[in-house]
């Protein structure tokens, strides 16, 4: 997901979307401890749009 997407919805979208990721890296790590994660790139990609979102919402709640 790209930063000029997430800048462009409100709180509560970013903040539904943060929920979703959260789940989701959730189950790829099961996954991935039960040996049944084939693509284990998927766990980074994740955790980056995760920290993505969180940098949004703090630079939104500092204007």
């Amino acid at each position: 997901m790209k930063a000029s997407e997430l800048r462009a919805k409100d709180a509560a979208g970013l903040q539904a979307e943060l929920e979703s990721l959260l789940k989701a890296h959730f189950n790829l790590r099961m996954q991935r401890a039960t040996q049944q994660l084939s693509n284990t790139s998927q766990l980074g990609k994740v955790r980056r749009d995760i920290a993505r979102i969180r940098t949004i919402m703090t630079e939104n709640a500092g204007k």
